[in-house]
Order: structure tokens, then sequence, then C-alpha cells
């Protein structure tokens, strides 16, 4: 029997505000589609304005993320009244972006406590490794971690190469998306799947193939560039890091915090307690609680464990934590309206997109669930858009693995994978750019990035649906 616990605030609310009574009944075909204009302008700035205006951006992006998100909530408090408006705000904030913003931070403050010692040299076959490495590591302490523990020494070690922004470009395809698609730890929409009872190596059993055959062509392309650019430019005749007797790590102590984070997340999910607590109309269970507050806890823990010189050794700084916090914010806010008409289905502004996924007899199209979660989860966040997805399909996680596999496989493929699609896919991408620019590599823009991405990925994607998906 579940307890709900509701905080006092909360049992005062609905009588200040009516709608809080109704906020369940919120219905996204009912919305228009200007009601995605907000989000859209989000995306546009972030893609625009860098390019446009790169030094009031730098400076002004968290106001642009806040003015955006002020753009859909004032409008739609005045038109559905303040208390749906409130609940919308609440639940975002309470029941997806703060343990979201949480995870990532311990991710990226755990990490960035561990310095890989050392001057490697940045072969085509070392890089190669690193990426391979990384692809692994990425399944089991999340492209989030394994992005921030090692982008560091992979910038170092290329640091007397001409031409890198290729390196960081395919480190973000293969270590900050596709190496997390094998267990619910890599990435946020695998691991709302597993709180939803899909199995902890489902994805690991039914996507493999598909994982191999991703890195295996990526890998090999990667190999194939580096190796041309680094015979056609050789090297700088001075490097700018020393080299050191030998290879080692500093901050060591970090490893056992990363496991404490892999524990704290894998509780939260077979963890099942009746407790629940009510904030403002989301609830909140005990075992997310105690997730939370744990990761909050291993993040303070990891900074005041750590050396300043092990900080200071990896550059470690909080900007680009603060920029994904920043313009993550806006995003899960703006995002509101647009997952809202996404699941009224056929019926909802997007019902053209619902109902492409399903075949004439009534039966899903894994080729279109694949394309239509990953195109979506390219722009929007990819834990919801797997979600919609998910119930979309029937949401029954039994007949979701069994019967209907072949469609849990390509929405879980098309979350993880597409995710590489854009700067905006995937958290840790914003992250490994904010960390490549600050140590001098000139990434590409935002369309820059998807000129990349669409020439390389978008191909790849097409053989791989007519491999795994048809």
């Amino acid at each position: 029997m579940k307890k709900t616990i509701r905080l006092t605030a909360a049992a005062a609310l609905p009588m200040l505000f009516p709608a809080l009574a109704f906020a369940a009944d919120f219905d996204g075909a009912a919305l228009s589609p200007l009601w995605g204009v907000p989000f859209a302008g989000i995306l546009l700035s972030i893609a625009l304005l860098p390019l446009a205006t790169p030094s009031f951006w730098h400076h002004h992006y968290g106001k642009i993320s806040a003015a955006w998100a002020l753009a859909f909530l004032l409008p739609f408090a005045a038109t559905y009244g303040a208390g749906l408006a409130g609940v919308q705000l609440v639940h975002a904030l309470v029941a997806e972006y703060i343990p979201f913003i949480i995870l990532l931070t311990a991710l990226f403050t755990v990490a960035g406590g561990i310095h890989i010692r050392g001057n490697l040299h940045g072969t085509p076959g070392l890089n190669t490794a690193i990426l391979a490495i990384g692809a692994v590591l990425a399944s089991f302490m999340g492209t989030t971690g394994a992005s921030m523990l090692l982008i560091r020494p992979l910038i170092r070690a290329n640091d007397n190469r001409q031409r890198k922004v290729h390196v960081i470009v395919f480190f973000i395809f293969i270590v900050s998306n596709a190496g997390g698609s094998l267990t619910p730890l890599g990435d946020p929409p695998l691991f709302l799947g597993f709180l939803k009872g899909v199995g902890f190596f489902w994805t690991a059993q039914h996507i493999l193939p598909e994982t191999i055959f991703i890195l295996a062509v990526l890998l090999a392309l990667f190999y194939a560039i580096d190796r041309h650019f680094y015979r056609k430019d050789g090297v700088l005749p001075v490097d700018s890091t020393p080299d050191t007797p030998r290879l080692g790590f500093d901050g060591a102590a970090n490893f056992w915090l990363l496991g404490g984070i892999v524990a704290l997340v894998l509780l939260s999910g077979f963890w099942k307690s009746p407790v629940v607590f009510d904030v403002f109309g989301t609830e909140v269970g005990l075992p997310g609680l105690v997730r939370d507050v744990g990761l909050a806890l291993i993040a303070v823990v990891s900074y005041k464990l750590t050396a300043p010189k092990v900080h200071a050794d990896n550059q470690f700084e909080w900007g680009p934590m603060a920029e994904v916090a920043k313009l993550f914010a806006g995003i899960f806010l703006t995002i509101i309206p647009v997952i809202a008409m996404l699941k009224a289905g056929t019926q909802g502004p997007f019902g053209a997109i619902v109902a492409a996924v399903t075949r004439a007899d009534g039966q899903p199209d894994p080729a279109m669930y694949f394309w239509a979660t990953g195109i979506l989860s390219s722009f929007l966040d990819n834990a919801p858009t797997y979600l919609v997805f998910f119930n979309t399909a029937g949401g029954d996680p039994a007949a979701l693995m069994t019967t209907y596999a072949s469609t849990l496989a390509a929405i879980s493929a098309g979350a993880v994978f597409m995710g590489a699609n854009t700067y905006i896919g995937n958290a840790p991408n914003l992250m490994v750019k904010a960390i490549a620019e600050s140590r001098g590599v000139r990434m590409p823009s935002f369309f820059g990035y998807m000129a990349w991405s669409g020439a390389i990925l978008v191909p790849l994607f097409v053989l791989c649906t007519f491999i795994f998906f048809r």
C-alpha cells in the first residue's frame, strides 16, 4: 500500500489554485502548435547566437534561456491559470530537471577529480583506443562520467596536433552517445525504461548487434580520417604537455565515489518503497529522494576530498556544468507543451508523427519508431521522448520485451544513438564542447556540427535501419 506524505504547503495549494485539482488532466490535444515557439526559440538561440554575437551569448546565455522559459510560462499562466502553470513548473523541476542535473553534477565532479597523469601522444592508434575504451566505459559509468573522465587526457594527447576537431566530434559520437546504449546506467532514456519495468540486461541482449555495428563503423572511419590527417600534417614541433616517466592516476579515491554513484542509481531502480512525498502535486518516491540526496553528498565529498593540485592539473572549472545547467533549465521548461502535444497521440497537433509509426495493419513499425524517436531525441530531451514512444507502443514492459521486442529495441536505439545528431541531443555533448573550447579547440557551430553528423551518422543510421529494423 502506497503511503503518501503531503507537505503542508502542498496541502493548502489546491485551495489557493483550483487548477491543481485537475493538473493531471492537462491535455496536449487542446494546445496550438504555437505553444512550441519558445522551445523553437531557445533551440535557434543556441544554434545562431554563438555565431552572430559570440561575446553577447557567452555573457548572457543564462538570461536568454530564462527569457524563453518565461515566454512559455507567463502566457501559459495567463491562459490556463497560475495553478496549472505552477504544477507544470514544479513537475518539470522536481520530477525531471533536478534529478537530471544532480546526476550530471555528481558525474562531472567525480570524473573531474580523477587526473590521468602523463603525456599520451595522440597517434591514430592511441586516439582510436581511447575512443574504444570510452565506448565500453559509457555503459557502466554513464556517457557523462566516461566523457568527463577521458575528454581532458584526450585533448592533452592531441595538443601538438594541427587538426583535432574531428577527434572531439567523433568522441561525442562514440563516447558521449552510442557507447551508453547497453545498460540503464549508460543513458537517461534507458534508465527510465528500467524504472518502468524493462530488465536491466534487456538492452544489452537486444541491441548489442546494433551497438557493435555502429561503434565498429565509427571507430574504423575515425581511424582512417585521423590517420590521413596525421600523415598529412604531422605534429607541431613543440608539445605543450611535458613527458613524464610513467602514466598513472591522481585522485583515485574518486573511483570509489564513482562506484557509489552507480550503486545509488541501481538502488533507486530496484528498491520499491510505499513512501511517496507529494511536492505541490508531483509525487517523489523515497528511493529517488535517497538517490538524489546521496548523489549530491557524493559531489560535495568528491570536491572537498580531491586535492587542489588534481583539479588544477585537470583544469577543472564549473563553466561547462553551469552552461549545461542553465541551458537545460530553459529546455526542460519550454519542452513542456511540446511533450504534452506528442503525448496526445494521433488526436494532438503532432498526430501525423505518432500515426507514422504504425503500419496499415495496426502493428508497430520498428523502422519508423527508430527514426521518429531518434529525430525527436536529436532536438528534444531524449528521456521524455523515449517515454512518449514507449507509451505509444503500448507501455506494457512485459509485451514490449517479448512480442514487440523489435519495437522497444528501435525506440531504445533511436533515443541513444541519435542523441549525437546535435549538440543538444544529449547533455554530455555540450559539456565536451565547452571543455574543448576552453582548451583552445575551435569547435564547429551548431549547424557546423550537424554537417558532421549529417554526413557521417545519418547514412550510418539509414544502413542500420535496413539491416536491423526492417
